[in-house]
């Protein structure tokens, strides 16, 4: 792999990663424009890792305050008067519908599914849903978010294993469809990000060290690095523009995409 490839990848995983936009769908389009070889497992790994990081980092106080309530939670028989410990069994119970997913799908969802078809198709059909949520956004707020709520962007969370879906679009959109504010629904959703990428990472880890892959250290350190820093932008400057409008040019963008990605499908059958 060269360095060139690791740039434009890491740059792509970064600012996609978060965003209501898909990072599959762009991903699958970088070698049937470029033509480059499979990255490999071990920048793959390496990328995820780094985009973790990333909104680990970002939202470092959030992760304090709401691990200090789930210790805290421990210790008490109810969790009235401690929304950061509910949160953090929200978060934990958002996490079940997908892993469970992950397990009994994944033979489908890496094999079947994964096909320009899908991916465009899902781009452009959960595009057009994120609009209708967005269009009637609720006013909770990240503090008042409720188990209902908590409940629906999980169970939604677990079709984004359909490639082309986008995680963070879905549980957005989810969210706001139960009455959430846009920020508190970005911001859940980065949430359970934290929790599926933790299970993710540790999963993907374990692979690679029983695959025994050799690792481009080079590339790896270096699309390492900028995908931290792309995906950290990308969650800032994503909050800055939701606070202050609507969700509409992702909305577009992606529809837009998903349809460059099927009219590259049909036209190549």
């Amino acid at each position: 792999m060269d360095i060139t490839q690791a740039l434009v990848l890491a740059i792509i995983q970064g600012i996609t990663e978060f965003l209501p936009i898909s990072s599959t769908a762009h991903l699958i389009l970088v070698p049937l424009i470029t033509g480059w070889p499979d990255q490999g497992l071990s920048f793959d790994v390496a990328l995820n890792t780094a985009t973790w990081l990333a909104v680990v980092v970002y939202f470092r106080k959030d992760i304090i305050a709401i691990s200090r309530g789930f210790v805290r939670s421990l210790g008490e028989r109810s969790l009235k008067g401690n929304h950061e410990g509910a949160l953090a069994w929200m978060a934990l119970l958002g996490t079940i519908p997908v892993g469970l997913a992950g397990v009994l799908a994944h033979d489908v969802v890496a094999g079947e599914l994964r096909t320009l078809e899908v991916i465009g198709w899902s781009s452009i059909i959960w595009g057009l849903v994120l609009w209708v949520a967005d269009r009637n956004p609720g006013r909770t707020d990240i503090k008042e978010v409720g188990w209902k709520a908590a409940i629906a962007v999980g169970l939604a969370q677990a079709i984004a294993l359909v490639p082309g879906t986008s995680r963070s679009g879905i549980t957005m959109t989810a969210g706001l469809f139960m009455g959430l504010s846009r920020m508190a629904a970005a911001r859940f959703s980065f949430l359970l990000a934290i929790v599926v990428g933790a299970l993710a990472g540790a999963k993907e880890g374990a692979d690679m060290v029983k695959a025994g892959v050799d690792t481009p250290w080079t590339a790896v350190l270096i699309g390492g690095s900028v995908a931290f820093v792309s995906a950290y932008l990308a969650i800032h400057y994503f909050l800055k523009i939701i606070s202050r409008s609507s969700m509409v040019p992702f909305v577009v963008y992606r529809v837009a995409l998903g349809v460059v990605i099927l009219a590259y499908a049909y036209y190549n059958l």
